[in-house]
């Protein structure tokens, strides 16, 4: 900001720049609030002409990026952009200007700024736009994001880092009050040049694309700039001198913040206004994000800057706040989370895919290889009986590993979302036979299964291939885990609009510290380590029984058995 204090030297101009004896109407502010709005915001505040040369920069700017006072003054808005990016901000600058609109600037992009020692530090900024007499400005809010980059990084390095960084900050903010004190001792302003400063300044109250407010030491709402009202949806007159800023926020986040300033402080903090007024005391009210609530219940993401305003006394007399919408930036960041997450789960099921395929292949490829190699001894007609025994070996390992296969590759389609039902009409009954009749090589000796359907009906409304996969597992599960000469009872009943599917074995049974885990995946009981298995089975019942929308129940006490039962609404 050109320093047009020392060009006159008397008081009596320093007070027309604030607007007290201008002669015109003024009556959104008063020459005070323009003084903190511009000179004491805790966010850099930059005013360029059409041609991108800096007219005005707050003191905070000039911290920023590291200029004395009114060094930017005249010079291009460009030796604030890294020169990688200067070139193309060249264009972006005249599409601007020749189509001005209140707008956050680059949008889904990384900004960074270039301070006066070649240094980078990451920027959000917010443009707004006006003419006077014909002349186009351009007004940027530019926060300083670090703090946040930095939080991303490392929390707890950040913490120290933004306690040393608000102490420095603080040390220059009062150096910089001190020398503003002295300037405006001994400076004086043109009449024009100071009409001219105070447009700027009630452009940038009007045409800011932030939101801006004042509230006193209570909370309660003084100012309400234009940009407020439209994000919002309140007038002026519902908001000043009637609610607080806390009635934009959501309580169960103050609610948050509250105990965590009161974790800090050792202090019961309320969870209100004093959640600001407290975080402002620790320094810790800059870059706030938060929810804010709208007229019509809405919610946004915002980034908020709480800043005390201080009287001549340095007693605290307000409180301006300053919030930027970071929608956009809220939700990119959790789309990239979400899909980080799902990376990491599928990476972890190509892991246990391979520890597992690399036990659980084992035992049936050997068996598959012995049986092989003794079937090419057995030569002679009369050892017939001794290849069918190795035949059925084989086919029994063979038909091991494809369920193994099936398995992953059920699992892998549900974790990609690649699979959704298939509702058809057809025999339940008839396919209850056909399911008994596939898994019979299983059976060990004396094995076998005791069927009964229930009811005159028996045609269902579900996807054939899933239920298949369902009922398949429950009683491979049934006869691997019960004895010799057991029988499982397998039983489908029509219950009013119900499918009531139920598979009973009297086998080991589950410990009950494990009924809890029992759908996870790759999760096997604390009791069947010895039993082959890949702890699939049931995860990919209870994903497709979720799918079909039925209900899974699971009754087991240990050595006396496990019943499942699962209930499907039919909607005929």
């Amino acid at each position: 900001m050109r320093n047009y204090e020392q060009q006159n030297g008397t008081n009596i101009l320093v007070g027309q720049f604030f607007g007290l004896n201008l002669g015109m109407p003024f009556t959104t502010l008063d020459n005070s609030t323009f003084q903190a709005l511009f000179n004491y915001a805790s966010i850099g505040i930059l005013v360029t002409d059409s041609n991108g040369v800096i007219q005005m920069a707050n003191k905070y700017v000039e911290q920023q990026f590291g200029y004395f006072s009114d060094e930017l003054t005249g010079q291009k808005v460009e030796c604030l952009i890294p020169s990688r990016f200067s070139h193309r901000h060249v264009h972006h600058r005249e599409k601007f200007s020749s189509d001005p609109h209140s707008r956050p600037m680059g949008l889904g992009m990384e900004l960074a700024g270039l301070k006066k020692d070649g240094s980078e530090f990451p920027v959000e900024v917010s443009l707004g736009h006006y003419k006077i007499e014909g002349n186009s400005y351009a007004l940027a809010f530019i926060n300083d994001i670090t703090q946040r980059k930095e939080t991303e990084q490392a929390i707890i390095q950040l913490n120290a880092h933004l306690e040393e960084k608000v102490k420095e900050g603080s040390q220059s903010l009062a150096i910089t009050v001190a020398q503003l004190g002295n300037q405006i001792k001994e400076t004086e302003r043109k009449d024009a040049e100071l009409q001219r400063v105070n447009n700027f300044l009630n452009n940038i109250w009007n045409h800011a694309g932030a939101i801006i407010f004042v509230c006193d030491t209570n909370g309660l709402l003084q100012f309400f700039n234009p940009s407020a009202e439209k994000w919002l949806g309140y007038n002026s007159d519902e908001v000043i001198n009637k609610m607080s800023i806390a009635s934009f926020h959501l309580e169960s986040e103050l609610q948050n913040k509250a105990l965590e300033l009161s974790n800090i402080t050792s202090t019961e903090v309320k969870a209100d206004f004093e959640v600001f007024t407290t975080a402002s005391k620790l320094n810790l009210g800059n870059n706030q994000e938060w929810h804010y609530r709208r007229k019509d219940g809405s919610t946004f993401y915002v980034s908020l800057n709480v800043t005390p305003l201080r009287d001549s006394y340095n007693t605290i007399s307000s409180y301006l706040g300053i919030a930027i919408d970071v929608s956009d930036k809220k939700k990119a960041e959790i789309e990239i989370l979400t899909a980080l997450e799902k990376e990491k789960e599928l990476n972890e099921l190509k892991s246990r895919f391979v520890s597992m395929a690399s036990h659980e292949f084992r035992t049936p490829l050997s068996a598959v290889l012995s049986s092989a190699y003794l079937l090419s001894k057995y030569v002679k007609a009369e050892e017939q009986p001794n290849r069918e025994k190795h035949i059925q070996r084989i086919v029994s390992s063979v038909t091991s590993l494809t369920e193994i296969l099936n398995d992953f590759l059920s699992v892998g389609k549900i974790e990609e979302g690649n699979i959704e039902a298939k509702h058809t009409a057809y025999d339940v009954q008839a396919q209850m036979h056909d399911i008994m009749q596939n898994v019979q090589h299983l059976f060990k000796k004396g094995q076998h299964i005791d069927y009964v359907h229930l009811g005159s009906n028996s045609t269902v409304h579900l996807d054939p291939s899933m239920m298949r996969h369902i009922i398949t597992n429950l009683l491979s599960n049934a006869i691997k885990f019960s004895a010799e000469d057991s029988a499982i009872e397998l039983m489908t009943k029509f219950d009013s609009d119900r499918l009531i599917l139920s598979v009973k074995d009297n086998g080991i049974g589950i410990p009950k510290d494990d009924l809890q885990n029992l759908y996870k995946r790759f999760f096997r009981s604390s009791n069947v380590t010895n039993i082959q298995g890949t702890g699939l089975g049931l995860h990919i019942v209870s994903k497709y029984t979720e799918l079909l929308n039925g209900e899974i129940l699971c009754e087991s006490k240990l050595g006396e058995g496990t019943k499942f039962t699962i209930i499907f609404k039919q909607n005929n």
